[in-house]
């Protein structure tokens, strides 16, 4: 008897202990946690849980029914395309727009003497380049199949309706004759002598004029001035601009029959026009469609491979299979609410459904995590609160990172960008209200099926034991239900238990935690050497298919015609006093400024005023005279009607007038940086009021805005991200290390797509923005959860961390790795950036939150409280002393670490024989314990497990089978409670400290 009164008494004593850490527990966290608004979150989603829970068929079928009716929106899809590459890709209110609105009022276009020179758009053309088969192309041979194609070109003709439209009929005129290719009347006139005549290069004088080779003979070999040899010959077919629906039919009739059926021996052609760019843009839509198909049945099998368990009433088949379908539906609902808004569909949204679907399937993997952790004894709805309040901080975290992400990506001055942004940052807020309600509702409807113990697939009730002598197979396809019998919840899957006793005490070694730091800061240098190789904008040719025939069109342009670049203008924007020496002074210093610089060949200059004058001299005019000089310039410009469109001389004042320069070598982006810059710069230090403008300028602006744009974005969003973070993380410290982790993925991705050779454009400048919330999502949820649990160091938070989510935020990452991979198989340069960008994105992303925040934030104990066991108070501690030696001395056992997180493991054995006792009293006991007011104590020694260790539980045995009085009176009895009372006598003669078993409860 005594000695069963000491078991019990002992059992008190740590009953006390264990439920007095606990109070300590949640003493200490009450100050962490008090700057935050984590708690009342997790409160709410908690309730939310149970609410959803209670009536999942309701949030079940509510998004179905609202993605049926906001997907009509794709009705409206054609009709929202928005595919224009300047309304899209080029800032919006760019200089050079404003500059060519100037230039449109001041000097409108003349059809009745066009020029190439004096346009201010790209034109409107088809052009094709041929290059010799040989080595010369300034042959008879190679002229006789270029003159056939010539002829082939005027002979096309389109019929629409009762009329024919044909080249002779749309073409730009020039004193009412189509404007000539001068290549072409020069073999004319020398026929088979042409290879013999010693062209010179670039200016040849032909007749009475000179003709400009430079755009129309590449690839030359000179010898002086005089051309050797030349390897391309280009020829350009403009058309009249007053009526762009009949010239599109045109030119769209050469796309299709150039160069079909036609055996040329001498020269390979290549051709374009001035509408393929923007045709074999719109076609990319065409080679994302089956790429997601593909991505959708990766996803899906990708998510039921990593929710099979072995298991026929656990698996969780279905439940990977819903969650890919309800990031499926987020796209649908998202996409055709815009659509029915009449947000612009351009063709970059076309990547948002690769990203969300890696979006969705993230939070899905976070909410079986938790789900599975939840006790499968307890309702359904219990343990979907349960789930939400765990998990619902950390997807919410990162919703709104990356919502409020793209967002700010809406300050971006490119419309593409706008609209990806738009749509996609819409598509992720349904993704995470269908994750908490749609799939959180198909999550009660599964486990009402698992508290039925019914099969995954037939639906038919299983058995949870294998009877004996039934096979493998049997018991792996006919018997489920499993679940760990110590804590209640789904048994751990394997890649859990990795992180738990592989990976995680691996990467808290002190070893491990140097190489990790040595490794980090050879990352960090390669980054930050890589971002000083990044290189500015977007090559229009990627803008189309790789085997696109515009592509290769571009490549012999860019090979053959790179020589002589844009014919840029130089614009006088104001009235100006031309006759006036001292102004003309301060003209002329500023145009040989233009001259000197690198790119300017300073021979080929088209000026007006020099013209003037010269015609002045001749005529004896004294053009110093403010009215000499306007008198005269009427008829100047009668006899030189080119000049005519570069003045804007109206009610006798020049309101404005330009002049134009020649460039050379612009075969880069960083050259058309350079120049665009060089140049306005140039314009910008002269007194006189210059502005420089040509079509091209319209897309070179974009490097007036990308770095810029690019910093302010990636700037606020860090700022605002971690505003969030310390919000919703319970230590600030920890948030700042998510911050450091934003700055440093950043950095990473930067580098290393500079490495890769992308460059930074509208298309990277996306992504970067979209960095920030992946960078985000994954040190995120590692230092919520670092900061969350209840371990005593920081090396056991870290593993605790990894263990509880390494492998969800290792399964996301794969998802949207997977989500994206197919892009990498793309034609399309925009895809294959995505897809470059996106795993840079991911994987280091990953890095950060798997190796280089766990190890960082073991160095740092401010993200740690200290240990309840150091902040218990002097009675718990001698009381637990205490307790610890008289074990130590009595049953001449080892001591052993008691951790807060035990759980009791029931005995197999037969106990108290004599008596129909259930079971063993447990930590948690029950009225069922208790028979006749008296209470059954186990003959053995009970169990419990800490961090997968069985430790036991040492009490003093009785010698015999012994029946406890049990004295509960009534006014100690609390039902589901019970009360011992026993000697206290030998409880003092132990040595222990007695306790008020009075008051004591077995809680």
């Amino acid at each position: 008897m005594n000695g069963a009164l000491c078991s019990v008494m002992n059992l008190c004593v740590f009953l006390i202990l264990s439920h007095h850490s606990v109070l300590m527990e949640q003493n200490e966290k009450k100050p962490q946690r008090k700057y935050c608004v984590e708690k009342p979150i997790s409160i709410c989603f908690q309730k939310f849980g149970r609410f959803v829970g209670t009536y999942p068929w309701w949030f079940f079928i509510s998004p179905l029914l609202i993605s049926a009716v906001l997907g009509t929106g794709f009705c409206l899809l054609e009709d929202r395309e928005a595919n224009d590459i300047e309304d899209q890709f080029t800032p919006v209110n760019g200089p050079a727009k404003q500059e060519r609105r100037f230039v449109q009022q001041n000097f409108p276009q003349n059809d009745s003497l066009f020029s190439n020179q004096r346009l201010y758009t790209d034109g409107v053309y088809a052009s094709f380049i041929a290059v010799t088969k040989s080595s010369n192309i300034l042959t008879d041979a190679a002229f006789r199949e270029i003159v056939i194609l010539d002829r082939k070109v005027k002979e096309l003709n389109v019929s629409t309706g009762h009329e024919v439209l044909t080249f002779e009929g749309l073409c730009a005129r020039r004193y009412k004759k189509c404007i000539p290719n001068k290549i072409l009347d020069i073999h004319k006139y020398y026929g088979e002598n042409l290879e013999a005549t010693e062209l010179s290069f670039p200016f040849f004088r032909f007749g009475f004029s000179y003709i400009f080779l430079g755009y129309s003979v590449g690839g030359v070999n000179l010898n002086s001035s005089i051309i050797k040899s030349a390897k391309s010959v280009r020829l350009f077919y403009f058309l009249k601009e007053d009526n762009r629906t009949r010239t599109d039919l045109w030119l769209n009739e050469f796309l299709k029959v150039f160069p079909s059926n036609l055996s040329l021996n001498s020269i390979k052609v290549t051709h374009s026009t001035s509408l393929s760019r923007q045709v074999e843009f719109e076609a990319n839509t065409k080679d994302v469609i089956p790429l997601f198909s593909i991505t959708y049945v990766i996803a899906i099998a990708f998510s039921i491979l990593s929710c099979l368990r072995f298991d026929c009433v656990r698996n969780k088949v279905w439940v990977a299979t819903f969650g890919v379908f309800s990031a499926g539906l987020a796209v649908l609902s998202s996409f055709g609410m815009m659509l029915h808004i009449g947000v612009p569909f351009v063709m970059t949204v076309a990547n948002s459904p690769f990203l969300i679907l890696g979006i969705g399937v993230d939070d899905m993997f976070i909410l079986i995590s938790c789900w599975q952790q939840t006790n499968v004894h307890d309702r359904v709805e219990t343990r979907l609160s349960n789930t939400y309040k765990e998990a619902a901080i950390s997807i919410t975290i990162t919703t709104l990172t990356d919502v409020l992400a793209f967002y700010i990506g809406l300050m971006t001055p490119f419309r593409s960008v706008r609209s990806f942004c738009l749509y996609t940052s819409t598509s992720i807020l349904f993704c995470y209200i269908y994750s908490i309600t749609f799939f959180g509702a198909f999550l009660v409807l599964n486990g009402r099926r698992e508290n039925s113990n019914k099969h995954w697939l037939t639906c038919k009730e299983v058995p949870e034991e294998c009877a004996v002598g039934q096979s493998k197979w049997y018991e792996l396809c006919c018997i489920g239900g499993a679940y760990d019998r110590h804590t209640g919840s789904e048994e751990v899957q394997p890649m859990n238990h990795f992180f738990k006793k592989y990976y995680g005490p691996f990467l808290t070694k002190s070893w491990t935690k140097v190489f990790v730091i040595v490794f980090y800061c050879i990352y960090l240098i390669v980054s930050i050497y890589g971002c000083f190789q990044i290189q500015e904008g977007i090559d229009l040719r990627n803008l189309a298919a790789d085997d696109s025939y515009v592509v290769k069109y571009y490549d012999n342009e860019k090979a053959y015609f790179s020589e002589y670049g844009p014919n840029i203008m130089v614009v006088i924007r104001q009235e100006f006093p031309y006759w006036d020496e001292k102004y003309m002074s301060d003209l002329e210093t500023c145009i040989e400024d233009f001259k000197n610089l690198s790119f300017i060949e300073k021979d080929i200059f088209t000026s007006w005023i020099k013209s003037y004058k010269y015609y002045g001299y001749h005529t004896k005019l004294n053009l110093s005279a403010e009215d000499v000089f306007k008198e005269n310039l009427g008829t100047f410009l009668r006899f030189y009607s080119d000049f005519k469109q570069d003045v804007n001389f109206t009610n006798n004042s020049i309101h404005a007038s330009r002049f134009f320069i020649q460039t050379v070598n612009i075969s880069t982006a960083l050259d058309e940086m350079n120049m665009l810059n060089k140049l306005r710069d140039t314009a910008q230090k002269c007194p006189v009021p210059l502005l420089v403008y040509h079509p091209a300028f319209i897309y070179h602006d974009q490097y007036a805005v990308i770095v810029t744009n690019t910093i302010q974005n990636i700037a606020v969003t860090t700022a605002v991200m971690l505003l969030i973070s310390l919000l919703l993380i319970p230590n600030p410290l920890c948030s700042l290390w998510v911050t450091f982790s934003i700055a440093s993925v950043i950095v990473g991705v930067t580098g290393f797509m500079a490495l890769w050779d992308v460059n930074l454009d509208t298309i990277s400048m996306i992504i970067l923005v979209v960095c920030i919330g992946f960078s985000v999502d994954f040190s995120a949820h590692i230092s919520y959860a670092f900061v969350s649990n209840k371990k005593p160091s920081a090396n056991e938070k870290a593993v605790e961390a990894l263990f509880n989510l390494g492998y969800p935020i290792l399964q996301g990452a794969v998802s949207t790795i997977l989500g994206v991979v197919v892009l990498s198989a793309s034609k399309n340069y925009i895809f294959r950036t995505f897809f470059k960008i996106m795993f840079l994105v991911i994987f280091f992303g990953l890095f950060h939150g798997l190796t280089f925040i766990p190890v960082f934030l073991t160095f740092f104990d401010m993200c740690n409280g200290t240990p309840a066991e150091n902040k218990s108070g002097p009675e718990e501690q001698a009381m637990k002393k205490s307790y610890t030696n008289n074990i130590a001395k009595d049953g001449d056992v080892k001591e052993r670490e008691i951790y807060d997180n035990h759980t009791f493991q029931s005995d197999n054995h037969q106990t108290c024989p004599s008596q129909p006792c259930s079971d063993i009293w447990m930590i948690a006991g029950n009225n069922h314990s208790v028979q006749d007011n008296h209470v059954c104590l186990a003959s053995t020694v009970p169990m419990f497990r800490v961090d997968g260790q069985t430790y036991e539980v040492h009490m003093y045995e009785p010698s015999d089978d012994v029946m406890l009085k049990v004295n509960c009176q009534s006014k100690q009895r609390v039902e589901g409670q019970n009360c011992v009372s026993g000697n206290s006598n030998h409880i003092q003669d132990s040595g222990l400290p007695t306790p008020n078993c009075s008051e004591l409860t077995i809680l």
